[in-house]
């Protein structure tokens, strides 16, 4: 009698808005049962890690007044435990809040929790330090990796539970892994492994899926009995086809595509990349004429911030700091009239509106499909404005040191010293820069070549003798220069991580230099290291303590320093801005003391950097530090940057056309 009375005291305690939640999939009518109706989601992606947390809300927001279901979001485990066995859950990493803000708006959430995501994410998500031991196979049944990936999945998945559907939460379903089925392991005892996990932590009720590209291999290879499959494919795809791949590993259930792309990602050195409106249109219709449940990739982009951006698997493009996915969709029918809708998606930030033109009328409104004939309406309420930009207008930069004079401010542990170079993973230097330091064995009095054996610098490098400017070395572009030197001078080189593979089989991506150098022939050895922590250094104010040398006039990676003030006498600031870079050419941007990102105007498509808000302070003085790693304006030019209203890409014909389009707005 004491058990049954336990569980009417039980039932009493649950609300009613709990009891009886359900999310589960029919197989017998192809659909979801949300509280046991047939339920279709149109869901858009949206990235909490590429968001300020101050904007989430407002983001959030937009997607829910947009007409959205519900939004797909991953979750990036270098970005929660940066160290092993270090987790980050607060401010701009407190996913329970961004969970908890989206149910408070009312949208249902699809959890897409790796242990891998891609995402154009550093090494897809994968923390950096599994590389410790160089051996290990990612994403496979290796014992170090199985043991990484239980170790953070027992601390991430328990704090999900609660948030699962039925448990009162927005999560309606949960990813496993993505797109496994493109990675050389092929490894199904992994899948398993991971199955297992994750129905440890979170029970046997939340529906656990994968995603895969819409061909036979991949989903051979991406899926397994016990998760169930879906497909991802773009614009011009025969979507009959990519849906019959689905169905030979789910004959029943919902048709899912879990990313259509409605973009496509910016690289730096290629062209800004711009979907015909046309394709997208016919592909997306055909889709929902399918009666598929349907993801937007991206809806709302984002920013990379500091070095949080992956890198192509082609080795020589490294993805932009924003995150690109330029969208601009037009259709819908509907019962009484055609809609023309347009949306144009630019990293969340200016055009961050929907469009639609009805009887000549902009309304803000986005279709919601409700059955096989009809949408539903949109939700009613105010329209969320454009989040205001301000042109805070030039700011006057001045030369500080070059990174050799501030070399002892930026080691926080001292150098490290090897016969032999050593990898950023060796020194445990996840990102940014490390300096390696050797002595010219004798001298160089004429043009000698310096090279990297086996394409072995990951990923450029800028050479310096004596702290004289060299050249520059770049993995799979230039694998040698040539120097001069004398003997017993410093050879250096500054060598940069710009973001590890995100995809496909090299995502063990180390960094630094992973092979010898030679100089005329001859290995150089004895080499000293020191992984520079420049974040750490900005945040003490190094910038503030005078240069004991003086500063060489070679072009050489140098720090430059500004401030500003927020205008007095303008309500409701500081707002959104972007900064651009007239004349300089390569290099990383703190505003006080926030790694905002790498600029590389000289290379594009992309010139200005975002800037929101939260960064900077209406009560004191904004601290800009810029490290240019090539050439600045500063020698024989004004040096100055500057903070602009609007955001600024390179020009092609097509990008000009869409944004003119949306500049009214």
């Amino acid at each position: 009698m004491w058990y049954y009375a336990a569980f009417v005291l039980f039932l009493l305690g649950q609300s009613t808005e709990t009891f009886g939640r359900t999310f589960e999939i029919d197989y017998n009518y192809n659909c979801f049962r949300k509280d046991g109706k047939a339920f279709r989601y149109i869901s858009g992606s949206i990235h909490y890690s590429r968001v300020p947390r101050c904007y989430w809300k407002d983001r959030l927001l937009k997607m829910k007044m947009a007409g959205l279901d519900a939004l797909y979001t991953y979750v990036p485990w270098n970005f929660h435990e940066p160290k092993p066995g270090v987790y980050e859950f607060s401010g701009n990493h407190d996913i329970e809040a961004f969970l908890q803000l989206a149910n408070e708006i009312g949208l249902l959430v699809i959890l897409r929790a790796g242990p891998y995501i891609c995402a154009e994410w550093d090494m897809g998500g994968l923390p950096a330090w599994l590389l410790a031991k160089k051996s290990i196979v990612l994403r496979s049944s290796d014992p170090d990796y199985l043991q990484a990936v239980d170790t953070w999945m027992n601390v991430f998945l328990p704090k999900m539970k609660p948030l699962l559907y039925q448990n009162g939460g927005p999560i309606i379903t949960i990813q496993v892994e993505n797109e496994f089925g493109s990675y050389f392991t092929c490894d199904y005892n992994y899948l398993r492994h991971l199955t297992k996990l994750f129905r440890q932590n979170l029970g046997d009720e939340v529906v656990l899926f994968t995603t895969d590209g819409s061909g036979l291999p991949y989903v051979r290879c991406g899926t397994i009995e016990g998760l169930y499959t879906t497909v991802d494919f773009g614009p011009g795809t025969n979507v009959t086809a990519a849906f019959e791949v689905q169905r030979y590993s789910e004959p029943n259930g919902p048709l899912i595509n879990s990313e259509f792309y409605t973009g496509w990602l910016d690289h730096w050195g290629e062209p800004h990349s711009v979907v015909a409106t046309e394709r997208i249109v016919k592909t997306l219709t055909e889709i929902l004429d399918h009666g598929a449940n349907v993801n937007m990739y991206m809806f709302i982009g984002g920013t990379n911030f500091g070095y949080w951006n992956g890198k192509k698997k082609l080795f020589i493009f490294k993805r932009v700091t924003d995150y690109f996915l330029f969208c601009h969709v037009s259709v819908f029918k509907n019962t009484k009239s055609t809609i023309l809708y347009n949306w144009v998606q630019w990293a969340g930030k200016t055009p961050d509106i929907l469009y639609v033109w009805l009887s000549s009328k902009v309304k803000f409104m986005l279709f919601s499909f409700s059955s096989s004939a009809s949408y539903k309406k949109i939700p009613e309420g105010p329209i969320p404005p454009t989040t205001p930009k301000f042109a805070y207008g030039e700011i006057s930069m001045e030369k500080v040191k070059t990174v050799l004079e501030a070399l002892d401010a930026l080691v926080s542990f001292g150098p490290i010293k090897n016969i032999y170079p050593l990898t950023f993973d060796d020194m445990k230097q996840n990102f940014g820069f490390v300096l390696y330091r050797t002595i010219l064995p004798r001298d160089y009095r004429n043009l000698t070549t310096l090279a990297t054996l086996f394409n072995g610098v990951r990923d450029r490098a800028y050479v310096t003798v004596n702290g004289v400017f060299q050249g520059i070395l770049e993995r799979d572009r230039e694998m040698s220069i040539n120097i001069t030197g004398t003997n017993g001078a410093h050879l250096d080189l500054l060598v940069e991580s710009m973001g590890r593979v995100n995809f496909g089989r090299y995502n063990n991506d180390f960094k630094g230099l992973l092979t010898n150098l030679t100089l005329n022939g001859e290995i150089l050895s004895n080499w000293t290291m020191y992984p520079l922590d420049i974040d750490g250094a900005i945040t003490r104010g190094f910038l503030n303590e005078a240069s004991t040398l003086k500063a060489s006039n070679c072009a050489s990676p140098t720090f430059y320093k500004g401030s500003f003030l927020i205008p007095s006498g303008i309500p409701d600031l500081p707002q959104d801005t972007f900064i651009k870079f007239p004349g300089w050419t390569k290099g990383q941007i703190w505003i006080n003391g926030f790694n905002l990102g790498r600029y590389w105007p000289a290379r594009g498509p992309q010139i200005t950097l975002y800037v929101p808000m939260n960064i900077l302070t209406a009560s004191s003085l904004n601290n800009v530090t810029v490290l240019e790693l090539e050439n600045s304006p500063c020698e024989t030019a004004k040096c100055f940057v500057e903070f602009v209203d609007k955001p600024i890409l390179s020009k092609t014909k097509d990008f000009i056309t869409e944004m003119s389009l949306f500049s009214k707005g």
